[in-house]
């Protein structure tokens, strides 16, 4: 199996996700750096798209921020053989960032840059990741999906998953009693892999 990984905002090539991948299922798993291009969507989206240019894969799986990216690159590569796991997709992105209010987000569109601190992240985000998050948080799925989604997330709503599994027939949903690392349901990705790869 011919993995891509995109990993969430946060995380790193060597992450749970892509370890796992690679030594619990023995996958050929290649997983860049996706703030490599800089930190918003559509650069993201842009590492993606030379990987997928570059060679074939069998699988992309993306996380969070890297599932929206990965989501992204079906939109822009729909004759590109592959299938999507996307694993709690940041959809809607620019409608929660950062839990800002509308006087926040003007702040940071009048200065062009707005600090981000998180759990193991400090970095100054500029006005264009708020540009590229309103024009690609809804992108068009253009192969099979399988979305997997904590009902306990507290980052991404699991509403907005649900409603691209309702508006994209390409796409199915899968519930899971976790939040948003998914930490408890790592285990099912092989499974989940298995019956999307037979669809």
């Amino acid at each position: 199996m011919r993995v891509l990984s995109a990993h969430g905002f946060e995380g790193g090539p060597s992450g749970s996700k892509p370890t796992y991948m690679r030594e619990e299922l023995g996958w050929e798993v290649k997983s860049p750096i996706m703030s490599g291009l800089g930190w918003s969507i559509a650069s993201q989206t842009e590492v993606l798209l030379r990987s997928i240019d570059a060679e074939e894969f069998d699988l992309v799986i993306g996380s969070s921020m890297g599932g929206l990216a990965a989501a992204n690159a079906s939109s822009k590569r729909s004759d590109s053989e592959f299938r999507l796991v996307l694993i709690a997709p940041a959809f809607g992105i620019d409608r929660y960032w950062g839990g800002l209010g509308e006087e926040e987000v003007e702040e940071w569109k009048k200065s062009g840059e707005r600090l981000y601190s998180g759990y193991d992240l400090e970095v100054l985000l500029p006005w264009e990741f708020m540009e590229s998050a309103r024009i690609m948080s809804w992108p068009e799925i253009n192969h099979l999906t399988s979305i997997m989604h904590g009902t306990h997330d507290d980052v991404v709503d699991i509403d907005f998953s649900r409603r691209m599994a309702i508006e994209n027939k390409m796409v199915d949903l899968y519930e899971f009693d976790d939040g948003h690392r998914m930490k408890e349901s790592i285990g099912s990705i092989g499974e989940i892999v298995s019956d999307l790869m037979a669809r």
